[in-house]
């Protein structure tokens, strides 16, 4: 099976920023951050960032425009380690997938227990 060149471009800037962000930006809005997914156009024009962040909405705001406010340096460290012509703009997303997950499996446990609840008052 052949990889996309996108595809490889993405894991590469993945693996780029996860290195950044270990060594620490210098932003103080900028918490403890995980890149979950590394979207990159087939044109390698433009790649998306999915992020997530513990804390409140406000925790996630912030970081967001920090991440957003540091992508000129972390393009540019991009730019020195990938073989590409052109360095692809750079956008940083919430991933709001982790918290849907969260939220359904919340859901089921509260289904789950009232189903319990439900069968004990029945004996």
């Amino acid at each position: 099976m052949q990889h996309k060149r996108s595809e490889k471009v993405a894991e590469t800037i993945h693996e780029i920023i996860c290195s950044i962000l270990s060594r620490g930006l210098n932003d103080p809005r900028i918490g403890f951050v995980t890149i979950t997914g590394v979207e990159v156009t087939d044109d390698l024009s433009l790649a998306r960032i999915f992020f997530t962040v513990i804390g409140d909405d406000n925790v996630k705001k912030e970081t967001e425009a920090g991440l957003n406010s540091a992508k000129g340096f972390i393009r540019r460290d991009i730019g020195k380690k990938l073989t590409i012509r052109h360095t692809p703009e750079l956008v940083f997303k919430y991933d709001k997938s982790l918290d849907y997950g969260s939220r359904i499996e919340s859901l089921l446990k509260e289904i789950h227990t009232e189903h319990d609840g439900n069968n004990s008052a029945d004996n």
